[in-house]
């Protein structure tokens, strides 16, 4: 995908002629990972069986229900994402727009007037996700709404091509009578400065109401899809177009057909926790029933009151009810995940950053590969981080998010940024407490009192040869 470059000017807003021609971008699904892809349960013994690292794995997830057990055969799909499907058009601007919703708006009727070319398109949004976890061989569906017209079709045709299936969410409406915009796919113009920093606007933005404020009700179709799903994902973002009350009648569903939930606020987090009694209600059922709470560091302290990212995470694992993993994205610095049981830790690779668009989201695939397959909790976060630093390493998100070549070459020579006095500083007074695994590319593996250092190359030791035996099985072109 190509960034188009553009200059604010007062009251106008001119595209100048495209920089250079379009590029294909090549499709690059591969064969599904065969770790153990037998029903999903609850951490069973056997789908532990084809990894021997002697390193905490998944606690036990909840006991499952009578209904959960007799749903664990119907799961045919890995990942089903909820709403949040848009088109990104990709932008370079000399700087970011101002922060005053007025200023935003301006500039988005002025981008709004003269649409770029197709080649600045990319599918954008929870499309991110599916994509990116399409291509570690999951088996993924997107749930949601698309209008029918030019950025619908594309849309569509991005994820046919990716190798996901789409279950719309429609409603017997009239859409003749109906407000143009609540029927069209929604955009967002992803604005790019030189530094690489990022101001998203959308139409969303300025809505009253969710964008699709029409649906009401959870199709038969849309049903069927979460019941066969092992994860459904929602995010902040999803409270833009649908309203609070479909969305945990979604989150409700999941649960009751054995679906775990995860749930990445995002900046959306914030507004959602001081927004109206609705989406209050709906914030705290997410964080008291997710399976797996997604979060930064900033979006943790923000929900949480707690500056200490560990601390934060396991507040909210003690006043979650079903929260069995909090993973908390430090940036630069790595990711923890965090359970009941345990405190992991993971540097950071260190990569040339062309554009950090999508790298949350490749992260959110990893993660959820790691959760379907059982993989040991040190080895999800390897895995991760190296998703997200190969998609950094890319220019966007959608078509452009990690390639699997490109994680695997990351995770076969990999240059960490560890930074042991930060480490140590936030890990020091857990030691005594709970037991911390830390990933590290110290030649020895050991262990001094509870902290248990585990180099690199052991922690990935079986997964890797997997990723490489499916990356010369799949067809990859990058």
């Amino acid at each position: 995908m190509h960034h188009q470059s553009i200059a604010f000017k007062p009251l106008q807003f001119p595209f100048p002629p495209r920089l250079h021609p379009p590029n294909a971008i090549p499709s690059r699904r591969l064969f599904p990972l065969h770790l153990n892809t037998t029903a999903y349960s609850p951490c069973s013994a056997s789908s532990c069986q084809s990894f021997h690292i002697p390193l905490p794995t998944h606690p036990p997830r909840s006991l499952p229900s009578s209904n959960s057990t007799k749903n664990a055969a119907l799961k045919t799909v890995d990942v089903a994402t909820l709403g949040n499907l848009c088109v990104d058009i990709v932008l370079n601007v000399p700087k970011l727009p101002p922060s005053s919703k007025g200023a935003r708006k301006a500039i988005m009727e002025q981008l709004s007037s003269s649409p770029p070319d197709k080649q600045y398109w990319e599918a954008g949004g929870n499309c991110n996700v599916a994509i990116a976890a399409a291509r570690l061989g999951l088996n993924c569906i997107t749930i949601g709404y698309v209008g029918n017209e030019i950025y619908g079709k594309f849309l569509l045709d991005v994820l046919r091509d990716e190798g996901i299936r789409m279950v719309g969410m429609n409603e017997e409406v009239d859409v003749v009578n109906s407000p143009s915009a609540s029927h069209q796919t929604l955009l967002c113009w992803v604005l790019v400065d030189p530094l690489q920093k990022h101001g998203f606007c959308s139409p969303a933005d300025f809505f009253e109401e969710p964008a699709f404020s029409w649906m009401s009700t959870l199709s038969e179709e849309v049903k069927r899809g979460i019941k066969r799903s092992r994860i459904l994902f929602c995010n902040g973002y999803d409270f833009d177009e649908l309203c609070p009350g479909l969305i945990l009648s979604a989150v409700d569903y999941a649960i009751e057909a054995g679906t775990s939930v995860f749930f990445d606020p995002g900046p959306r987090g914030k507004s959602l926790l001081r927004g109206t009694m609705e989406e209050q209600k709906a914030l705290r059922h997410f964080l008291r029933m997710s399976d797996v709470l997604l979060l930064t560091s900033d979006e943790a302290e923000s929900l949480t009151g707690i500056a200490n990212p560990i601390l934060a995470g396991q507040e909210l694992l003690r006043t979650g009810v079903r929260t069995k993993w909090v993973v908390v994205k430090m940036g630069p610095r790595g990711s923890i995940l965090i359970t009941t049981s345990n405190i992991t830790c993971a540097s950071a690779f260190k990569v040339k950053v062309m554009d950090t668009v999508g790298c949350g989201d490749s992260f959110v695939a990893a993660i959820a590969f790691g959760f379907i397959h059982n993989i040991p909790l040190v080895t999800t976060l390897a895995f991760a981080n190296a998703v997200g630093a190969a998609t950094a390493m890319g220019c966007g998100a959608g078509r452009n998010v990690a390639a699997l070549k490109q994680v695997v070459e990351l995770m076969e020579a990999p240059n960490l940024n560890e930074d042991d006095e930060f480490w140590n500083e936030l890990l020091g007074e857990h030691l005594d407490s709970q037991e911390v695994t830390f990933l590290s590319k110290m030649i020895l593996n050991g262990s001094n009192g509870r902290m248990n250092r585990v180099t690199f190359q052991k922690a990935v030791s079986e997964l890797l040869p997997k990723l490489k035996s499916s990356q010369l099985e799949g067809t990859l072109s990058c």
